[in-house]
């Protein structure tokens, strides 16, 4: 039996909510492991407790600096109080001083990214600039301080060791395929309405929340080049956000992308949805022809295993990750190229034979993520640390 600490307190939205709400009921239903898990924010008081897994509901403080500190300071506590034999630290920073073996999940590639950094001074958008320097620092320092760090993807590890100097694990993540296709329910009536009338016009989706680095910007010149070469044919470009900077979570404005719109003259062919509840996803995948995205930066991209799972060909931006998650399930260009992005349109549209292999591809490919495949290596290798060993990628 090994004892597993879990540092959650930083997952308070996106991928840090789905890791943990698919882990730890995983980590329940075994009888070799007991978990203690550290929640805050959302999840508080979502997980629930049993024989086997038990929760300590922590303050969440309002800052990153106020976390690290508390965090620092209380986790360590928590692990001498529980027993707890390893700690898995759930939020790209380590606790600095543990009292026991540490695995550390890194998965935020904006740390590393001089794309990233590199955009948010050409939008002027110096808080956030420091904000991600200061926070690229304490990541650095967690991968040298954490005696094992996991990376989502092999090109994310990669990344990792080049920046750090230190070996990085590559586990992928997981997907849950029964709960998302079997589990799913109908989309709400107001977006089936907004669908229907898109009817007869070449339906491509992006499924994200506004940020910068999904690159928003490219994918709109793109439309706006489509527009014209598809003639007569039309087009609508389905997108789960809004190009309002009230409505997306995040520092994130969305004003560029807003003005873009108007001065493309796209605003007909974007169809901003908003956010979708992740139950009807499914739904809106089937209902669209292509996925897209002209991300930039990327660790894993949990909405390409979803596309793959309802059968959409995809198109993505050339990033060593985006080939690793989709191989042959997706055609691929230049990130910052609008031009490119629209000819792949094009010849996956005018070939239904390469789009029914993409297609068959993706479907045979989501296969491979499995959150129960990930609980069980995660678990080895918390057994490696315990008995006294380092893993090696």
């Amino acid at each position: 039996m090994i004892h597993l600490f879990i540092n959650a307190l930083a997952a308070s939205a996106g991928g840090g909510l789905t890791y943990i709400r698919n882990v730890v009921p995983r980590m329940a239903n075994r009888d070799d492991v007991r978990t203690t898990v550290l929640l805050g924010g959302t999840l508080r008081h979502e997980i629930v407790e049993s024989n086997r897994v038990t929760v300590v509901r922590g303050d969440y403080p309002s800052t990153t600096a106020r976390r690290f500190w508390y965090e620092q300071c209380e986790v360590p506590r928590l692990i001498r109080r529980c027993g707890a034999h390893v700690l898995l630290s759930t939020g790209n920073f380590a606790v600095f001083h543990s009292p026991v073996p540490q695995i550390l999940l890194s998965r935020n590639a904006l740390y590393t990214s001089t794309d990233f950094l590199r955009d948010l001074r050409g939008r002027g958008d110096y808080r956030l600039w420091i904000d991600t320097e200061v926070k690229s620092a304490l990541a650095r320092w967690s991968v040298q301080a954490a005696d094992c760090t996991v990376a989502p993807s092999a090109a994310f590890a990669a990344d990792l060791r080049h920046w750090t100097g230190r070996d990085v694990l590559a586990i992928h993540h997981g997907f849950d395929r029964e709960l998302f296709v079997h589990g799913s329910s109908p989309l709400p009536h107001q977006v089936q309405e907004r669908l229907a009338g898109t009817n007869g016009s070449l339906r491509l989706l992006f499924v994200s929340h506004y940020n910068y680095y999904r690159n928003f910007e490219t994918l709109l010149r793109a439309v706006a080049i489509l527009k014209k070469k598809l003639q007569p044919r039309t087009l609508r470009l389905i997108l789960t956000c809004k190009f309002n900077s009230h409505d997306n979570p995040g520092a994130y404005q969305a004003d560029t992308a807003a003005r873009l719109l108007s001065q493309l003259a796209v605003q007909e062919e974007v169809v901003e949805l908003g956010a979708i509840p992740y139950a009807s996803l499914y739904h809106l995948y089937r209902a669209c022809d292509f996925y897209v995205t002209p991300a930039y930066a990327e660790t894993f991209a949990h909405p390409l295993v979803e596309a793959m799972v309802s059968g959409l060909p995809v198109i993505a931006s050339d990033l060593p990750v985006h080939r690793e998650i989709c191989g042959d399930a997706a055609t691929y260009f230049p990130r910052f190229s609008p031009g490119v992005l629209a000819e792949r349109v094009i010849q996956v549209s005018q070939s239904p034979e390469r789009s029914a292999a993409m297609s068959e591809n993706g479907i045979l490919r989501s296969h491979d993520f499995s959150w129960n495949k990930h609980v069980e290596q995660i678990i080895n290798l918390a057994r490696t640390l315990k008995s006294g060993k380092l893993p090696t990628s």
